[in-house]
């Protein structure tokens, strides 16, 4: 197979993205997109130049694989839709609506064979993707997701619009097993959860703190990892990252500070890795297809995407069941 055959499921902002970059990708043949809103789908055609289908059924026949970027709500219809013609699906975050929903569609596709990547597109950051050769052992992390209101997204509780995305990174990083969460937030001008905070504790010892917020006057996207001798922060907005270390050796690069500790001199170190090019999400689709390709597993499986998803389903679950107490 030289070519996948793609298709996209919704046209709408996120989806237009998806449409434009699967253009770009050289593994695929996209054929064509469905949304629902005939007035949308009619001027994305326009606008560039891929065909329109008039039903899902006639774009998912046409198709090998599919891109779900449809409201959460309607995630498991689609996903069941393309699993029942046998279509391997690429399916942005959170992956289904429901721990539930999201269960059975692993199971029914791993019946079929089906390969699944669920879209958390941070993980293609540039920011992150430079820490691959660090060894990373997280004891502390605090994040901070924070964007000003938009209504776009907020039918859904922040927590799975956009904490969500940092949980998954958090799952990746410290790969152990949740033990303790602690949540709290509120809604401030929807009617869902816009802030909300929790402390995660991880069975190896790490606890992780974060924060996610629409209700601010400026973006923040940043993430700080605390471990033994090294400190890490990440920008994901800039796509910069600053390393500090302790080191007992002279260094060839910038110091920040001499420190006596146990008798010993050493050095504060620091390194500014500044990537501003790449483009996260055309990587992330060109990975889905590549798997789908060589039958090899994707770089964010379904069960990853079922992992960050019950932790955000149960951070929102002790939030309200908080904002019950005082409202």
């Amino acid at each position: 197979m030289d070519k996948l055959r793609v298709g996209v499921v919704g046209a709408g902002h996120l989806g237009y993205y998806h449409i434009t970059n699967l253009k770009e990708v050289k593994t695929a043949d996209l054929v064509g997109f469905y949304d629902i809103d005939k007035k949308r789908a009619s001027y994305v055609e326009e606008e560039t130049g891929v065909k329109g289908f008039s039903s899902l059924e006639s774009l998912l026949e046409n198709c090998d694989a599919i891109s779900i970027v449809v409201p959460t709500q309607e995630h498991y219809a689609v996903a069941l839709k393309a699993i029942e013609r046998g279509l391997h699906f690429f399916c942005e975050k959170p992956f289904m609506e429901s721990i539930k929903q999201a269960e059975d569609i692993i199971r029914k596709a791993r019946a079929k064979k089906l390969i699944i990547q669920v879209g958390h597109v941070e993980r293609f950051n540039p920011a992150l993707k430079c820490l691959g050769g660090e060894i990373l052992a997280p004891l502390f992390i605090e994040s901070h997701r924070i964007a000003p209101f938009n209504p776009r997204g907020s039918d859904v509780a922040v927590i799975l619009d956009l904490m969500i995305h940092d949980i998954d990174i958090i799952l990746s990083l410290v790969r152990s097993r949740v033990v303790r969460i602690n949540a709290t937030g509120a809604p401030i001008l929807s009617g869902n959860i816009d802030i909300a905070n929790a402390r995660i504790e991880f069975e190896n010892g790490c606890i992780a703190n974060v924060t996610a917020s629409r209700v601010s006057q400026k973006k923040m996207r940043k993430m700080r990892i605390f471990q033994k001798n090294k400190y890490i922060s990440i920008d994901f907005l800039t796509r910069e990252t600053d390393i500090y270390w302790l080191s007992e050796n002279l260094q060839n690069v910038p110091e920040v500070s001499n420190v006596k500790l146990d008798g010993m001199k050493k050095q504060i170190l620091f390194r500014k890795i500044s990537i501003p090019e790449g483009n996260p999400l055309k990587e992330e689709l060109e990975a889905f297809i590549e798997a789908v390709i060589t039958k090899k597993p994707p770089k964010i499986t379904a069960e990853e995407g079922l992992e960050a998803l019950k932790i955000a389903v149960e951070i929102e679950k002790q939030v309200k069941e908080n904002l019950k107490k005082i409202l």
